[in-house]
C-alpha cells in the first residue's frame, strides 16, 4: 500500500514504514499521486485529479479547515477519515476557564488589573453559581460529551441537542436537533461545539440569538463559520445576552477593529482550545492504526460522511 504525505504534514515516513509492513510513503510528487492508494494531509481538487488509484484520505483535524471538502471530494469514491477526539481533554478543559470566567466575572477584573484598579462587586447578581446553571450543549460529540461531563461535577443542569446522539454521561437529557429552538430559552450557558457543515454555517444568527435568555452567557469553541460575528455582536450591544466567549472566528484572525475585541462581557481566545501536550502523538495512533487497518483490508476508524463534512 502506497501513502503519499501531502505537503504541511508531519515528516513521519521512516516511522510510519517502520510500524506498518506492507506501507510505502511516498513523498508528493505527480508520479506518487498517480500510484499512490492513500494521502494524508489536504487534497486540493487539483491533486486529486493526478491521482488514479486513491482509495482513502486522512485529515490532520477533527475538522479540517474550510474549503478542505468540495464537490469534487464529496463526490469521489475514496474514504475520508479525521482526527476526532484526539483532543477532547484540552478542548473541554479550555471551554470551562472560559465559561468559568465568565460566571466569575473575571472580564471586568482583569480590565481592572490591566489598569491597576481595586474594584471589588459584591453584588450576588455579579456572579453566576454553576450548581444553579442549565447548561445547554449543542453537539454532543467527543468534545460536547466531555464538557457536559464536567460541568456536571459542578452541579450544573445539563442538557444537550444532537443529531446523532441520545445520551451522554452527565446530561439529564440529550434531544434531537430538531428541537433545538425549545431549548434554547431554558439555558443560561449555550456552549457550541458542532463542526463547520453545510447545515451548521451561520446557524447562530440574529435568529438564533434573539431565542436566547437575556441573561445568558454564549460560548463556542467548534468552529468559526457556524457564528456571524456581526450579529453576536449586535446581541451584545442590544442586551439581548448576558456575555459571550469565544475560541473559533466566522473570520480569522479576527479583524483588528472588529468590535468584539472591546465589549466588556467577552472573552476572546486565538483558536487555541486545542492546545496542549501529546497533540501530535495522539494525531499519530490515529494515522498508524488507519494505515495498519488498510494494510489489512479493515475497517478504517473515524470515517467520514462526506455529504456532512464530519
Amino acid at each position: 500500500m502506497k501513502l503519499v504525505l501531502l505537503p504541511g504534514t508531519a515528516d513521519w515516513a521512516d516511522r510510519l514504514m517502520a510500524d506498518v509492513p506492507g506501507l510505502t510513503v511516498l513523498t508528493p510528487t505527480p508520479e506518487a499521486l498517480r500510484t499512490a492508494d492513500a494521502a494524508y494531509g489536504v487534497l486540493p481538487a487539483e491533486l486529486l485529479a493526478a491521482t488514479t488509484r486513491l482509495r482513502w484520505l486522512q485529515a490532520q483535524q477533527a475538522g479540517p479547515p474550510p474549503g478542505f471538502y468540495y464537490p469534487e471530494l464529496v463526490a469521489h469514491p475514496l474514504i475520508v477519515t479525521n482526527m476526532r477526539a484526539t483532543y477532547t481533554d484540552h478542548v473541554a478543559e479550555h471551554t470551562l476557564a472560559l465559561i468559568l470566567s465568565l460566571t466569575r466575572g473575571l472580564p471586568r477584573y482583569l480590565q481592572d488589573q490591566a489598569r491597576a484598579e481595586w474594584n471589588p462587586d459584591w453584588d450576588p447578581a455579579s456572579v453566576v453559581p454553576l450548581s444553579e446553571a442549565t447548561a445547554l450543549v449543542i453537539g454532543v460529540g467527543a468534545v460536547g460529551a466531555e464538557i457536559g461531563r464536567l460541568l456536571s461535577a459542578f452541579g450544573t443542569t445539563v442538557i444537550g441537542v444532537d443529531a446523532r446522539r441520545a445520551e451522554a454521561p452527565g446530561f439529564s437529557a440529550v434531544h434531537p436537533a430538531e428541537t433545538l429552538n425549545t431549548q434554547l430559552a431554558a439555558a443560561d450557558l449555550v456552549i457550541l461545539t458542532v463542526p463547520h457543515t453545510p447545515d451548521t454555517e451561520g446557524m447562530v444568527d440574529a435568529r438564533f440569538l434573539k431565542q436566547c435568555r437575556r441573561s445568558a452567557f454564549f460560548v463556542n469553541v467548534g468552529r468559526g463559520p457556524t457564528v456571524r460575528l456581526d450579529d453576536l455582536d449586535a446581541a451584545l450591544a442590544a442586551g439581548e445576552l448576558r456575555g459571550a466567549a469565544l475560541d473559533v472566528y466566522e473570520i480569522e484572525p479576527l479583524p483588528a477593529d472588529h468590535p468584539l475585541w472591546h465589549r466588556p462581557n467577552v472573552v476572546l481566545t486565538p483558536h487555541v482550545a486545542g492546545a496542549g501536550p501529546h497533540a501530535d502523538e495522539r494525531r499519530y495512533a490515529v494515522l498508524v492504526e488507519n494505515c495498519r487497518r488498510f494494510v489489512a483490508g479493515q475497517d478504517l476508524i473515524n470515517v467520514v460522511d462526506k455529504t456532512q463534512w464530519f
